[in-house]
């Protein structure tokens, strides 16, 4: 039964991806959909995990559809890896390491600000 509930967030998380990365076109070759979609994706994890380590309302079967179903078909490592190796096989390698930069160090940064705004109850400027 928990692989239903993976999949049933994965089918959905995968859809968005898509959809979100056809919206966004690259910018100069840069894969800007992969990084935003990255990006929303640590901050969702992030205030998400938090929001349920301290609501115990919240069902492990919730946590997998939307944690590691959702979100974890939402983002997608695999195409942030292929794109970087393409913009260094393009010559783009300042572009390629920008990217590296950019999606590792704001993605640990969103990831701890969604998880301070779980902390504060969602309030600007709360505490946590």
């Amino acid at each position: 039964m928990k692989g239903f509930f993976v999949m049933t967030g994965g089918f959905a998380g995968a859809i968005s991806r898509y959809g979100f990365g056809e919206w966004i076109d690259p910018v100069h070759g840069f894969p800007l959909g992969t990084l935003l979609i990255n990006l929303i994706g640590c901050f969702l994890l992030g205030w998400f995990l938090t929001y349920v380590s301290r609501s115990p309302r919240v069902k492990p079967e919730v946590v997998l559809m939307i944690g590691t179903g959702f979100i974890g078909s939402f983002t997608t490592f695999s195409t942030f890896s292929v794109e970087t190796i393409r913009l260094v096989q393009a010559g783009s390698v300042l572009l390629a390491v920008l990217y590296v930069l950019l999606s590792t160090l704001a993605g640990l940064l969103l990831a701890e600000a969604g998880r301070r705004w779980a902390l504060s109850g969602g309030k600007e400027g709360g505490k946590g």
